[in-house]
């Protein structure tokens, strides 16, 4: 799997370096994780402030996005950055995000604050990996980024992407064990 891109937050028309500031243009900070045997696409949005600092996805520590994929595959949580990747690469799961640029309002990473949205090449990340056979998303606003964008796509499979229950702490609607069993049976 190709690793991830360990930069500093890339900030463009400000001078200060802080992924808070809604006049701040921010552009994602990761590649996608993805190879060759990936078979399920999984997007967010857009990475949380905590994401940027831990140089990761899903980084927040109340995020239940790893322990959901532990609870379906009946393994061990995956803390590292090296062992995330691993457990992608072993479940055949990449991951990538619906929004490549944007500014964020407000000093919070809830999705109802990211304006100015500039969608992820979408269509450019399945035309290079045609082995990925189903899209899901981890959002609402994820869910919209696609409608909005990829409308008229060629890719049918952006068409029929399933939604995933949010593994944000904010649904909390939606118990941990709950989120989980819905995941797999979309999974699966």
């Amino acid at each position: 799997m190709k690793g991830t891109q360990h930069s500093t937050l890339k900030i463009q028309n400000s001078s200060i370096n802080s992924p808070i500031r809604s006049s701040t243009l921010l552009t994602h900070p990761f590649k996608p994780i993805i190879d060759k045997t990936s078979e399920i696409l999984i997007l967010g949005t857009f990475p949380s402030i905590k994401s940027f600092e831990n140089d990761f996805y899903y980084s927040h520590p109340k995020n239940q996005f790893w322990k959901i994929l532990a609870l379906i595959f009946n393994e061990k949580e995956p803390k590292t950055i090296k062992e995330k990747i691993e457990f992608l690469k072993k479940y055949k799961i990449a991951l990538w995000d619906t929004i490549c640029e944007c500014t964020r309002d407000k000093g919070n990473s809830r999705d109802d604050n990211l304006k100015n949205i500039k969608p992820c090449h979408l269509e450019n990340l399945l035309k290079k990996h045609s082995n990925i056979k189903k899209v899901a998303v981890t959002s609402r606003l994820a869910e919209n980024v696609i409608k909005k964008y990829f409308k008229n796509s060629s890719f049918s499979i952006l068409h029929s992407s399933l939604y995933l229950p949010s593994p944000s702490p904010l649904n909390a609607r939606i118990n941990l064990n709950e989120k989980a069993k819905k995941w797999k049976k979309l999974l699966q």
